[in-house]
């Protein structure tokens, strides 16, 4: 029988998942990664898994692997806002805790797969976008590496997120009600804004001035860690009739730089390669092909090269048309058709 580890977060998608992967005739091995301080979080999610392999007497581990994620995930978060970048923590973190940590516990045990509860499919060797687009997270997995990828089960990859619940409760009563799941939080390690955390390590609430794109000091500012690119509230313009957006961010001086939407208007954006194939761009190739610079964002065709910069490759895309909201430190994802390409950092 093929063996399968899988990542467990502890809620009904993963339990489901184990459900789903032992129906298929799996072996499977549940593994709960702790990767913050929130214990109460921790524990809660704990007895679910418990819950879980005793009802379908699968083994399971617990590991604390809270000093990888910190140094890989929480300090770039945190930093990343003082640069007054906008970072991706789960993009980071995929690639470089979650799946790295499962990869190797799979090989160390003998496990075959890796498998996770990610809305997205693997197709032709590739990680592909979910069935359910609406709820799709291929963006975060661009950054997997290519041997992992063929050894990747998605057992939620064909099905749409509002039906399983109600189905995987049905099926699997001993999970309880809908009622006793608490909603996922897209960032973990985030109780309500990403403010509050960084609250922990700077002053975040320093005034400063908001300039216009001409330099001009037009009005004031909380403090610039609190403000992304698009941004259109939380600050004060003198007179303003019309509404203004966050264009740019100078950390060096706590100023901000606001514009009207078309000053907001990006056609070429450049990202520092993670992932993309070289030989995509043998003899000087240009790639067309389909990109996001957002996770919430619709896929826009672009024109794509790829140029040395020193010791980096550097992805330029030239969109068929503007996006709005480009910020640094975002993921540029590369698609063809519906499955990723490869990405990097915006820069």
């Amino acid at each position: 029988m093929k063996k399968v580890l899988l990542l467990m977060s502890g809620g009904v998608d993963s339990s489901y998942c184990a459900y789903l992967l032992q129906k298929a005739g799996y072996v499977v091995h549940g593994v709960y990664l702790k990767l913050h301080d929130k214990e109460e979080k921790h524990n809660y999610y704990i007895r679910n898994i418990e819950k879980c392999a005793e009802a379908l007497g699968i083994s399971y581990d617990i590991v604390d692997e809270r000093g990888l994620f910190k140094e890989a995930v929480y300090d770039y978060f945190v930093e990343s806002y003082k640069k007054g970048l906008t970072p991706n923590p789960c993009a980071m973190c995929n690639p470089k805790v979650k799946f790295s940590i499962a990869f190797n516990m799979a090989d160390k045990l003998g496990y075959d797969f890796v498998a996770t509860g990610h809305y997205a499919q693997i197709i032709d060797s590739k990680i592909a976008q979910a069935v359910d687009t609406h709820k799709d997270q291929s963006y975060f997995l661009f950054g997997l590496r290519q041997e992992w990828i063929e050894r990747i089960i998605f057992p939620l990859g064909d099905k749409i997120k509002k039906d399983v619940k109600p189905i995987a409760l049905n099926e699997l009563p001993w999970l309880g009600t809908l009622e006793t799941y608490k909603d996922s939080q897209e960032i973990c390690f985030v109780e309500n804004t990403y403010v509050d955390v960084l609250e922990k390590h700077f002053n975040t609430n320093n005034e400063g001035d908001v300039l216009d794109t001409k330099g001009n000091k037009i009005g004031k500012h909380k403090g610039y860690m609190q403000y992304t690119i698009g941004k259109r509230k939380g600050f004060t313009i003198n007179g303003a009739l019309t509404p203004h957006y966050v264009v740019k961010i100078n950390p060096d001086n706590n100023t901000i730089v606001v514009g009207d939407k078309e000053e907001l208007a990006i056609n070429e954006v450049r990202a520092i390669n993670v992932s993309l194939p070289i030989d995509l761009f043998a003899n000087n190739a240009k790639l067309e092909c389909d990109v996001k610079i957002r996770y919430k964002s619709h896929k826009v065709k672009a024109e794509v090269e790829l140029e040395r910069e020193g010791n980096k490759e550097i992805i330029v895309a030239r969109l068929s048309e503007s996006a709005y909201g480009v910020a640094q430190g975002q993921a540029l994802v590369l698609y063809e058709e519906n499955k990723v390409l490869g990405g990097g950092f915006i820069v």
